[in-house]
């Protein structure tokens, strides 16, 4: 399995963008892919994902980010995953959740009293990517949680997963939110850290459109 792994991250870091016929754009070729609208208006929506291929072993996308948008912490359950950069800059925070505390934990911040369920995590990484950086890999275990900010201007990234997403397997996309004074896109301090992490519903300002994929055809 790890030589498969290595294998299929060498591959992925092979991936440009212009294999798959894409290119960085502005507002306007956005607004025009999503059928017409002022960026962030309603119509065009911050994140739109480009589907390429799923089995039950496995999704493939694009996702593309408008400048300044954010993919909100949210976990990846019981799955792995591998994330290159095709085009922009994203600056990617990663978490671990942690098992309960064989001794009692410090309790989470007041904030969580009225909230959802709060869950222990160690805050690992915040780093930037771009095509030239290797993928962003997540396991089961390591990295499962991320929070996606695109940075200076629009960015794209083929994502795969696998599994893929399941709600009917236990594999459902939660979001959550850092029980902290500093945001998880947030310059860190003293990291890896633990935090308290409260289970939120997905953000209002948050949704994913969808656009067609343009590039070469995958067969399976």
């Amino acid at each position: 399995m790890q030589n498969i792994n290595l294998i299929t991250k060498q591959l992925l870091d092979e991936v440009r963008a212009e294999d798959l016929h894409l290119a960085p754009r502005g507002p306007s070729a956005a607004a025009a892919a999503a059928g017409g609208g002022l960026p962030w208006s309603g119509v065009v929506p911050p994140v739109s994902y480009m589907h390429i291929c799923e089995t039950e072993s496995f999704s493939m996308g694009v996702f593309l980010l408008r400048s300044g948008a954010c993919i909100p912490l949210h976990d990846h359950p019981g799955m792995n995953g591998m994330l290159k950069v095709l085009y922009g800059t994203l600056r990617i925070a990663c978490m671990d959740t942690l098992p309960p505390a064989a001794s009692a934990p410090p309790p989470p911040p007041p904030a969580a009293a009225a909230g959802g369920p709060c869950h222990r995590a160690l805050f690992r990484s915040r780093q930037h990517y771009t095509p030239a950086s290797p993928p962003c890999l997540l396991s089961p275990h390591t990295d499962n949680l991320h929070q996606i900010d695109a940075v200076d201007g629009p960015a794209a990234f083929l994502d795969i997963l696998a599994p893929p997403y399941d709600p009917q397997h236990g594999r459902d996309c939660h979001y959550y939110r850092l029980l902290e004074g500093t945001a998880a896109g947030a310059e860190p301090s003293g990291l890896p850290r633990e935090v308290w992490l409260m289970e939120t519903p997905q953000a209002p300002d948050f949704w994913c459109g969808g656009e067609p994929y343009p590039g070469p055809r995958v067969c399976l």
